[in-house]
C-alpha cells in the first residue's frame, strides 16, 4: 500500500475574516483553501489592505529575481519577530539591508563552506552518538544538532558549552510562546502603538539578546586581542563594508546573530525532522542513505559529493516541508499581475508550500520520490518553483550551508541507526515559525547492524 506524507487539512473556501485571523493565528497552513494548491493567483480582502497569494512562475520570477528592489519585504510578518531579530537583515530593504548583506555574504561564499564542514562534521558525529533508541520525539533532537552546528561554526563552541546552552534553552522557550501572526499583520498599527506581544515572549527575546550580547562582546575581545578563532563570527564582525569602510556595531551584530540563530538552528531542524521521518515512512530510501554513508570515515568535505541520494532525500523533505512556508513582499508602484490591478501597498504572498505542491505543475505534487529531481520535471520545477532558500538577490545567504549540513547530518545519523515510524502517532505539519508538527514527530531509533 503507497503511503502519502502528511498533509494539513485545508479550510472551506469562504470564511469570516474574524475567522480567518483566529485560523491564521493557530496554523497558517490549515487556515487556506484547497484551492491555492491549483490557482496562479489568489485574492484576499481585508478592510485594511489587500494581499495576493501568487503561484505562477513567471510572476515569482518577477518578484524576487527581475525586480526585486520594487517588492521589498512586508512588515506584517515581521512585526511579530521584531522583539527578538531587531534590525537584522530578515527584517531589513533598501539600502540598510544592501550594506548588511555586503558584509555578511563574504562569509557564506563557496570557499568558506570547506573551512566550516569540520565543526559540521563535529556536530553531526556528536549526534548520532547522542542518538537514543527507542521511542523518540525527533524533533528535539534534530533541534539540538542544528543548535550545536550554529555554535560551532558561528562562535566555535560546542552545544555543551554553557552560554550557548543557555541560549538554546532561552529559545526553546521563545519558540514556545511566539505565533507567527501579531496583531499589526492584520491591522497597521503606528510605530508608537504597542503591539501586543506576549510577555513571555517579550520576556524570552529580551533573554536571548542578552546571552548573544555576551557571545559578541566576548568575541570583540578576542578580536581585539588577536586570539579569536577564523569562525563565521569572527569573519562577519570584521568584514568592512567594502563602501563604506565601517564594520557592524556590536548591536547590529547581536541582530545579526539572532537571525543566523533563528534561520540557521529553526529552519535546519524542521528540515531534518520531517526528511527523517520521511525515510522513517520510506525505508528502502533509507537503506540507501544508509549504504552511501559508509563513505563518511573521514572529515573531507570531498565526500559530500558522493551523498548524491542523502542530497536528493533532503531536497525532497525541503519540497514537501519547507522550513518557511510563506513570504510577503509589498508592492511600492501600481502593478498589473494577471487579470488584477494591484494598488501601492498591497501584499504579494509568495508561498513555497503551495508552490512546491502546486498540481499544475509538479508531477504527483503529494508523493514523496527523491528521484523525481533527477526528471525532466523535476528539473524544470526545481528551477521554476522551488524556493525553500527565496531566489534572488535575496536568496537566504546560508543556502548553500544548509545544503551541506542536512545531507551530512542525515547521513550520519542513518549510518549508524534505523528510524521507525510510529502508527499510531502521524505527525500533523502545522506551521508558527517554521513548519513543524503539531504534537511533534515521534519514531522509533534501534542501532543498525553493519
Amino acid at each position: 500500500m503507497t503511503v502519502t506524507p502528511p498533509k494539513p487539512p485545508s479550510r472551506p473556501d469562504r470564511v469570516s475574516l474574524l475567522r480567518y485571523a483566529r485560523l491564521f493565528r493557530q496554523d497558517i497552513l490549515s487556515a487556506q483553501p484547497a484551492r491555492l494548491y491549483r490557482a496562479w493567483m489568489a485574492e484576499f480582502r481585508t478592510p485594511f489592505f489587500r494581499s495576493y497569494l501568487t503561484n505562477q512562475p513567471e510572476l515569482v520570477k518577477t518578484v524576487l529575481k527581475e525586480r526585486p528592489s520594487d517588492f521589498p519585504k512586508s512588515d506584517r510578518i515581521g512585526e511579530g519577530l521584531r522583539p527578538l531579530l531587531g534590525n537584522s537583515v530578515f527584517l531589513t530593504n533598501g539600502t540598510v539591508w544592501e550594506r548588511q548583506r555586503r558584509i555578511i555574504d563574504p562569509a557564506f561564499e563557496g570557499g568558506r563552506l570547506r573551512e566550516t564542514f569540520p565543526a559540521m562534521w563535529a556536530a553531526s558525529e556528536a549526534a548520532a552518538e547522542r542518538l537514543p533508541e527507542g521511542i523518540t520525539e525527533i524533533e528535539a533532537q534534530t533541534s539540538h544538532v542544528a543548535a550545536d552546528v550554529i555554535f560551532r561554526t558561528l562562535f566555535s563552541l560546542p552545544i555543551e558549552d554553557k552560554l550557548a546552552g543557555a541560549v538554546f534553552e532561552a529559545f526553546r522557550a521563545y519558540q514556545r510562546s511566539q505565533p507567527i501572526l501579531n496583531l499589526a499583520a492584520f491591522i497597521p498599527l503606528p510605530r508608537w502603538m504597542p503591539r501586543g506581544f506576549r510577555r513571555d515572549t517579550r520576556a524570552s527575546a529580551t533573554e536571548i539578546r542578552r546571552l548573544i550580547t555576551q557571545l559578541v562582546d566576548r568575541r570583540a575581545s578576542d578580536i581585539a586581542a588577536g586570539t579569536a578563532p577564523n569562525d563565521l563570527a569572527t569573519k562577519i564582525m570584521t568584514t568592512p563594508d567594502p563602501e563604506t569602510g565601517e564594520t557592524f556595531t556590536p548591536e547590529e551584530m547581536v541582530d545579526q546573530v539572532a537571525i543566523f540563530f533563528l534561520a540557521g538552528h529553526e529552519t535546519s531542524a524542521s528540515a531534518l525532522a520531517w526528511a527523517l521521518y520521511l525515510v522513517a515512512l520510506y525505508p528502502e530510501w533509507q537503506d540507501r542513505i544508509a549504504a552511501e554513508a559508509q563513505a563518511l570515515d573521514t572529515c573531507d568535505f570531498a565526500v559530500m559529493s558522493r551523498m548524491p541520494v542523502a542530497r536528493d532525500v533532503f531536497r525532497e523533505a525541503l519540497r514537501l516541508y519547507p522550513p518557511v512556508p510563506m513570504m510577503v513582499r509589498e508592492t511600492t508602484c501600481p502593478e498589473r499581475f494577471r487579470d488584477r490591478d494591484l494598488k501601492v501597498g498591497a501584499q504579494i504572498v509568495l508561498s513555497p508550500w503551495h508552490l512546491h505542491r502546486h498540481t499544475r505543475l509538479w508531477d504527483r505534487p503529494d508523493d514523496f520520490d527523491p528521484a523525481r529531481w533527477q526528471t525532466d520535471n523535476g528539473k524544470t520545477c526545481m528551477r521554476d518553483a522551488f524556493i525553500p532558500f527565496s531566489a534572488g538577490a535575496r536568496v537566504c545567504p546560508g543556502a548553500g550551508f544548509a545544503m551541506v549540513e542536512g545531507p551530512l547530518i542525515l547521513a550520519r545519523l542513518l549510518r549508524a541507526h534505523v528510524i521507525e515510524p510510529r502508527p499510531d502517532r502521524v505527525p500533523v505539519p502545522v506551521a508558527h515559525l517554521t513548519v513543524r508538527a503539531r504534537d511533534g514527530i515521534w519514531v522509533k531509533i534501534r542501532k543498525r547492524q553493519r
